[in-house]
């Protein structure tokens, strides 16, 4: 694992921008809810639609990586119901209305990382400006960070249905430095999808790698400029 450099200097970086989900936001917080309808099948369920909603917005990038955005782009949100469909149907248990319901809106009230306001309050004491930069429909997003509270830290959000492609689409993490008129240089990018930091690191920003899970990092593209197992080491950084 790729360690800090404790001589850094976050006052170099005029913009701190967030991934959210898995990031500030558990995605798998989803499972204690999944419990409830199904006993045992949280972290199964939990699991799988995370990762058939990563899958499917590679599809959609991929499939039509026109500058104009792909014809296939659909909302996160609506994206996140297929992952579900798909979910319930590879593992055969029964999916209803009220049960999509319950889970999406479960969805728009993850719970947020304990390690998170700590880091952003301090950040905003520097007077930094803070953004999030994620896959999240603009209503998605509005939602989960009104849900915990966590408005008054961001100066924007950022979602990618403004270009109608997914991340790691260049044209994804080029929304940060045309909303904040930055360079690639003057934004710290920080994600726990160490697939996100290659993408953004390979667009050219300076990157901070949250390894929630203590995962291998990537074997293909360039490492993280930053990482740690959480925020905390963030925070420490700049209340030290």
């Amino acid at each position: 694992m790729v360690g800090l450099f404790f001589d850094w200097n976050l006052l170099m970086y005029k913009v701190i921008a967030f991934d959210a989900f898995g990031t500030l936001f558990d995605v798998y917080s989803i499972a204690k809810c999944v419990d409830q309808i199904y006993p045992g099948q949280g972290q199964a369920v939990s699991v799988m639609w995370r990762d058939r909603q990563i899958e499917y917005t590679r599809l959609v990038s991929m499939a039509d990586p026109s500058e104009n955005g792909s014809r296939f782009y659909i909302p996160f949100w609506d994206l996140t119901i297929k992952a579900l469909h798909y979910t319930f149907a590879r593992l055969k248990l029964p999916l209803d209305q009220d049960i999509e319901l319950q889970l999406m809106s479960q969805y728009a009230q993850l719970d947020v990382f304990v390690d998170v306001v700590p880091v952003l309050r301090e950040i905003q004491k520097m007077g930094t400006p803070m953004a999030i930069l994620s896959n999240g429909s603009r209503e998605m997003l509005s939602r989960v960070v009104s849900h915990q509270q966590l408005n008054d830290y961001f100066d924007a959000l950022l979602s990618v249905d403004e270009i109608r492609h997914f991340k790691v689409m260049p044209a994804s993490y080029d929304l940060i430095l045309k909303r904040f008129a930055c360079q690639k240089e003057d934004v710290l990018f920080v994600s726990c999808n160490a697939w996100d930091v290659v993408g953004a690191s390979w667009f050219g920003l300076p990157t901070y790698w949250v390894n929630r899970s203590q995962l291998p990092y990537e074997t293909i593209g360039n490492q993280p400029t930053y990482a740690s197992q959480d925020l905390t080491e963030l925070k420490n950084l700049i209340a030290g």
